[in-house]
C-alpha cells in the first residue's frame, strides 16, 4: 500500500482550512445575491428532510461514469462496486445494495417518476443501468421522513432523477441546438461520447434527443490488479418533449422515453467477484427501458388547483447464459442444483400511474402547502429458473401538509397502501399498511439558525422474491425514525458577501419484524437499529474561494432470532469529505477533493483507513473562438492508493486522468 497521509492529520487540515480560509481573500466587491451559494453544492437547510441535490453543474463537474456515481459524495450514500455498471448498488444509512443482493428493497430510485432497479437477484448488482449524461437533477432524500408522497418501505432512502428537456439546452430560444460531449478516462481505456439535439420549434413546444455510448477496457486498483474481467459497453439513448398551453400556460404536457444496454459476455456469474468460481461465468446482456407521460395543469386563478398526472413504464431485463465449461462443480452432482441460478432469464415491469393535486392556503396567519394524491402500482416479474414471478398490485393514497406559521413549519404526512401479491404457480396475498409520520423546523428570525426533528413510521410489504416462503408473505417489514438537527444559513459571517451554510442531522432507525437478511450461519436476523450523525457544509466567499465538507458517522446493531445481537454488516465506515476549490468568475474552477474513510473494525471483515484525493479542474472560455467550450480535467486518486472501501467485494480504481470536452452549438 501507497504512503498516505493519517486520516488525523486530514481531520486537523480540514479544520484549519475552513477556520483560515477568510484569511485568503484579498479583494472585496459587492455582489449581487445571484452569486452568493457558488460552492460545489448548496446545502438543503430550509428543509427537515436529510436532503440533497446534485444539479447539473455538479453532475458534469464529476465526469461520473454511472447515475451511482453521482450520489456517492452525499453524507450517508455509499456506492458500492461502482465503477462498473454490472456488479454495482447504492447503500443509504446501512440498507440498499450488499454483498448478496444489489438490494434490499428498502431504498428506493426513480426516474421521471417512474421506479426502477430495485430487484433482490443473487450475487447481482442493484441493476441502475442509465447514464448520467441523460439527467439534469438528482435528488437524495435519507431516512423515512419525506419519502411518503414516493412510495412504502423506504427506509434506506430514495433517489430521484430528472432526465434533460428541450429548454435546458436552448435557454428557451427557438431554434435547434446541438451539444457534444467527449471524455476519456485512462485508467481502462473509458470513452464516452454523449450527444444532445434540441429543437424548440416554439417558446412553448421543444423536443430533446440524446445519444450516449460508453465503453471501457479492463480496470486495475493502485496495485496494477484488475478489477473487472471483461470490457464493456453502455449505449444509452433518451428522447422527450415538453410542451406547454393554454392562456397563461398552465397546462404542461412532457413525454419521455429512455433506453440503455448492456453486455458482457464470458463473465463471471456473480458480478460482485472478479472470478468466476463456483457459479462460472456467463454472457449477460442486460436491458432497461424506462417511458413517462406527465401531465401537470397550475391554475392561473386559483391557488388551491395544481394538478400533477404521471404515468410510467419501466421494464428491466436481464438476460444469462452459462459459458459451458467455465465452472468447476459442472459435471458433480451440485452442478444441476446451481444451473438454474446462472442460465436464468429475468424481467420485470412495473407500471405506474400518481395523480396528485397542491394547494396553497391560508387559515388566519397560518400558511398550507397541501398534496394530496393517489397512486397505483403493477409489477410483473417474469417467473425464472431461479426465482418466482408473479404479480405486484398496490393502490396507495396519501397527503401532506406543510404548515407555516412565522419561523415554525410543521409537515405531517399519512400514506396508506394495499396490496394483492402472488403468482399462478403460488397463492395470492392480501396486505395493508397505515404509514406516516411528522417533521418539524423552527428558524429563528434573521440570525439563519434554525432547529428541526423529525418521527416517522413505514412499513416495507412483502416482495415477490418471497412467494416460496409463505409466513414471509403476511409480514411487513415494519421500520420506525426519530431524528433531530440544527443548520445556519447566512451570508457576511466572515467577510462581506460570504455565504456560510451548515446542517448537522442526527438519528435513529428501528427496523423489526425482518424477513431480508440472516447471519453467516443462515439464522433468520429479526430487529436492526441504526444510529448515525451527518454533516453538510459550505462556505463560499466573494473572491470566489470555497469549501464543501461532508461527513458521516454511524453505527448498527441486528438481532437474530436466538436473541443474539451482533454489530450490523451494512454498516459503511465513518467518512469526511473535504473540497477546497476556487472560482476565478465564470471562467475557471480548480479545485481538491480529500476523501477520508475511518478504520472499520466493527465487522466480520475489518477495513483499514484510507485517505484519498481528487483534483478537478474547469475551464469555459467566456470569449474568443472557443467561447461556449468547456474543458474539464480531473485526477481521481492522485496517489495510486491500494484500497478496498468497506462494504466493496472490489479494490477501488487506482490513479485516473479523465478530460472532457463539451460544446453546444
Amino acid at each position: 500500500m501507497n504512503a498516505q497521509p493519517s486520516v488525523r492529520a486530514l481531520l486537523l487540515v480540514s479544520a484549519a482550512t475552513i477556520v483560515s480560509t477568510p484569511a485568503l481573500a484579498q479583494e472585496s466587491f459587492e455582489l449581487d445575491t445571484v452569486y452568493l451559494a457558488e460552492s460545489k453544492r448548496d446545502v438543503q437547510t430550509d428543509t427537515a428532510t436529510a436532503e440533497t441535490t446534485v444539479d447539473q453543474e455538479e453532475i458534469e463537474d464529476r465526469q461520473a461514469d454511472s447515475i451511482a456515481e453521482l450520489v456517492d459524495t452525499v453524507p450517508g450514500v455509499t456506492l458500492i462496486n461502482g465503477n462498473t455498471a454490472q456488479g454495482s448498488g447504492i447503500n443509504i444509512r446501512g440498507f440498499g445494495a450488499n454483498g448478496t443482493y444489489g438490494t434490499d428493497q428498502k431504498v428506493a430510485i426513480q426516474t421521471n417518476g417512474a421506479s426502477v432497479g430495485s430487484e433482490e437477484l443473487y450475487r447481482i448488482g442493484t441493476q441502475l443501468y442509465t447514464d448520467p449524461e441523460l439527467y439534469k437533477e438528482v435528488n437524495v432524500i435519507r431516512g423515512i421522513a419525506g419519502t411518503f408522497e414516493f412510495g412504502s418501505g423506504i427506509i434506506g432512502g430514495l433517489i430521484r432523477a430528472e432526465t434533460k428537456d428541450a429548454i435546458d439546452i436552448t435557454g428557451g430560444e427557438t431554434g435547434f441546438k446541438l451539444r457534444q460531449t467527449l471524455q476519456y478516462g485512462t485508467n481502462g481505456s473509458q470513452l464516452a461520447s454523449s450527444t444532445i439535439l434540441a429543437w424548440q420549434p416554439t417558446q412553448n413546444f421543444g423536443v430533446i434527443g440524446n445519444y450516449t455510448y460508453r465503453m471501457q477496457d479492463v480496470m486495475v486498483d493502485g496495485a496494477g490488479n484488475p478489477i473487472n474481467v471483461q470490457p464493456t459497453a453502455l449505449p444509452s439513448y433518451n428522447v422527450g418533449a415538453l410542451y406547454t398551453f393554454g392562456s397563461s400556460n398552465e397546462h404542461a404536457l412532457r413525454a419521455t422515453y429512455s433506453d440503455t444496454t448492456s453486455a458482457e459476455y464470458d463473465t463471471p456469474y456473480d458480478s460482485f467477484g472478479t472470478t468466476g468460481g463456483s457459479f462460472g461465468n456467463v454472457d449477460r446482456m442486460v436491458k432497461s427501458r424506462t417511458a413517462t407521460l406527465r401531465y401537470t395543469f397550475d391554475s392561473a386563478t386559483t391557488d388551491w388547483v395544481n394538478v400533477t398526472a404521471n404515468l410510467s413504464y419501466a421494464d428491466q431485463q436481464i438476460d444469462s447464459t452459462y459459458v459451458s465449461g467455465s465452472s468447476p462443480l459442472e459435471g458433480t452432482p451440485t452442478f444441476p442444483f446451481l444451473q438454474p441460478l446462472v442460465d436464468a432469464d429475468h424481467r420485470y415491469q412495473t407500471t405506474k400511474l400518481t395523480v396528485k393535486n397542491q394547494s396553497l392556503f391560508a387559515t388566519g396567519p397560518v400558511q398550507h402547502d397541501v398534496r394530496v394524491g393517489v397512486e397505483g402500482i403493477y409489477k410483473e416479474r417474469l417467473d425464472a429458473s431461479s426465482a418466482p414471478g408473479g404479480t405486484d398490485q398496490r393502490l396507495a393514497v396519501f397527503a401532506v401538509d406543510d404548515i407555516t406559521w412565522g419561523g415554525l413549519t410543521v409537515t405531517p404526512a399519512v400514506r396508506y397502501e394495499t396490496q394483492r401479491i402472488g403468482g399462478p404457480a403460488y397463492a395470492y396475498y392480501n396486505n395493508d399498511a397505515l404509514m406516516g409520520g411528522v417533521t418539524g423546523r423552527y428558524e429563528f428570525g434573521e440570525s439563519g439558525f434554525a432547529v428541526f426533528g423529525s418521527v416517522a413510521y413505514t412499513e416495507n410489504l412483502p416482495i415477490m422474491d418471497d412467494l416460496t416462503n409463505p409466513v414471509y408473505m403476511t409480514q411487513s417489514e415494519k421500520a420506525r425514525s426519530f431524528e433531530i438537527g440544527a443548520s445556519f444559513d447566512r451570508g457576511s459571517v466572515l467577510a462581506d458577501g460570504d455565504q456560510l451554510s451548515l446542517k448537522v442531522n442526527a438519528y435513529q432507525t428501528n427496523v423489526w419484524d425482518v424477513t431480508s437478511y440472516t447471519t453467516a450461519t443462515m439464522t433468520p436476523i429479526t430487529d436492526v437499529m441504526l444510529r448515525g450523525v451527518e454533516v453538510e457544509g459550505s462556505y463560499s466567499m466573494a473572491n470566489g474561494y470555497y469549501t464543501d465538507l461532508n461527513a458521516n458517522f454511524q453505527r448498527g446493531w441486528g438481532t437474530d432470532a436466538s436473541g443474539a445481537t451482533a454489530a450490523w454488516e451494512g454498516i459503511p465506515a465513518d467518512q469526511v469529505r473535504l473540497t477546497v476549490g476556487k472560482r476565478f468568475g465564470e471562467e475557471y474552477d480548480l479545485s481538491w477533493e480529500a476523501v477520508a474513510d475511518l478504520a472499520m473494525n466493527r465487522s466480520a471483515t475489518p477495513t483499514t483507513e484510507s485517505l484519498v484525493h481528487n483534483i478537478r479542474a474547469t475551464y469555459r472560455p467566456q470569449d474568443g473562438a472557443l467561447q461556449g467550450a468547456e474543458f474539464r480535467l480531473g485526477v481521481e486518486n492522485v496517489f495510486d492508493l491500494d484500497y478496498t472501501p468497506h462494504l466493496a467485494t472490489r479494490a477501488a480504481p487506482g490513479r485516473t486522468f479523465k478530460l472532457s470536452v463539451a460544446a453546444t452549438f
